[in-house]
């Protein structure tokens, strides 16, 4: 998922890496009502309500290393009926920051816990924990929120269960008009 402008995001908090040093320093970044706007406009929510992002931010042989956690407070609608559902998104992170450049490879390898982090590219001097904390967020909802309503305003609309539109649900339906011919 990258911003429509790959320059800037609707959510750019950037921190610049020559201020980042050896240790660890926090930064919160909280989402204002244009970027929320913007936001869910891009992930297809209906709102945003709140969203924040609190990290401990150091410098680490491998990079810029960001831990924390993301919260959030969405509307997304349901992909079943388009009735709206909240949201809370609460979710630790832990991200690496490296450096993009493919022509320098690094002088010796560096190990990284790859299943504790998530690597993320950056090119310029800076790290931006605005679009982290959205792509976390966005990463963080559920694909396909559904109400508890949208099982009966479905079949109300017609529209078959999983179980009865495959085959074994054809043969259910065949089984019992056979059924109701027999004397």
């Amino acid at each position: 998922m990258t911003p429509p402008d790959a320059t800037r995001s609707e959510f750019h908090r950037p921190e610049r890496v020559e201020t980042i040093g050896e240790g660890k320093r926090s930064i919160a970044v909280a989402a204002n009502a244009a970027e929320r706007a913007a936001l869910a406009t891009r992930f297809g929510l209906i709102e945003i309500v709140r969203l924040n992002g609190d990290y401990s931010v150091a410098r680490t042989p491998a990079g810029i290393v960001a831990e924390g956690r993301v919260t959030a407070d969405v509307i997304q609608a349901c992909v079943a009926t388009g009735e709206p559902l909240s949201a809370r998104i609460d979710e630790q992170v832990a991200l690496c920051f490296v450096a993009d450049t493919p022509a320098d490879p690094p002088a010796e390898e560096i190990e990284l816990s790859l299943d504790a982090l998530d690597i993320i590219p950056f090119d310029g001097g800076a790290i931006d924990l605005g679009e982290a904390t959205a792509e976390t967020m966005a990463l963080a909802l559920e694909p396909f929120p559904r109400s508890p309503n949208a099982e009966a305003i479905l079949r109300k609309a017609g529209v078959l269960a999983e179980e009865e539109a495959g085959p074994f649900g054809a043969l259910a339906g065949l089984k019992a008009k056979l059924e109701e011919k027999k004397p």
